[in-house]
């Protein structure tokens, strides 16, 4: 069941049934028609990725350009992530907050971050972590904050960090996207979805 979050616009928390047998268990992990009542449309998948993080892995905080944008629904399979939104959409009414979970592959909640917003995850343990993605992967729209800038509240770590994310801009030094934008496109997708 998805639930909106309230420190961030537009981010819903999902937190599966968890069905256990003596074999192992079983939840559903993405259910379109779920999706399409709490958000207002279809998620238009376009990608889906893995990534395999060690323990102290900080991936983030990463947005596209919008349009595109690209929305997410991030899940870990394995391990434990301490997942976190970071709304930097310039106009919006939750601009500059923030909202973490942890997801793991106990309690197998998924995360949905709509386009515009910022995304990364600090692996609590060696972990897999899936994203259902709206578009594609261009380098050329992809973008990066310093995690660090943003007055996020990460837990401690030996923090292991991409040489392109230790790199990352501040705040200010960087062409954040536009909320009306955002809502633009968003209301485009809503308006033209037959349901």
């Amino acid at each position: 069941m998805l639930k909106p979050v309230d420190e961030v616009a537009g981010v819903f928390l999902a937190e599966p049934k968890i069905i256990p047998d003596n074999r192992g268990a079983f939840n559903e992990w993405f259910k379109a028609t779920e999706f399409e009542k709490a958000v207002g449309y279809p998620f238009d998948l376009q990608q889906s990725n893995v990534s395999l993080s060690k323990k102290g892995v900080l991936r983030g905080l990463h947005f596209a350009d919008v349009p595109p944008g690209q929305a997410k629904f991030v899940t870990c399979m394995s391990g434990a992530i301490w997942d976190v939104v970071f709304d930097c959409r310039v106009g919006s009414p939750t601009y500059g907050k923030w909202f973490a979970v942890e997801l793991n592959q106990e309690n197998r909640k998924s995360l949905y971050l709509p386009i515009g917003v910022a995304h990364g995850f600090l692996a609590l343990e060696d972990s897999t972590v899936a994203y259902l993605v709206s578009s594609e992967y261009e380098p050329a729209l992809e973008h990066g904050i310093d995690p660090f800038c943003a007055g996020i509240d990460w837990p401690e770590a030996d923090y292991i960090l991409s040489e392109k994310d230790k790199e990352a801009p501040k705040i200010d030094d960087v062409q954040l996207p536009l909320y009306e934008d955002c809502a633009g496109f968003e209301k485009m997708l809503r308006e033209g979805w037959a349901e």
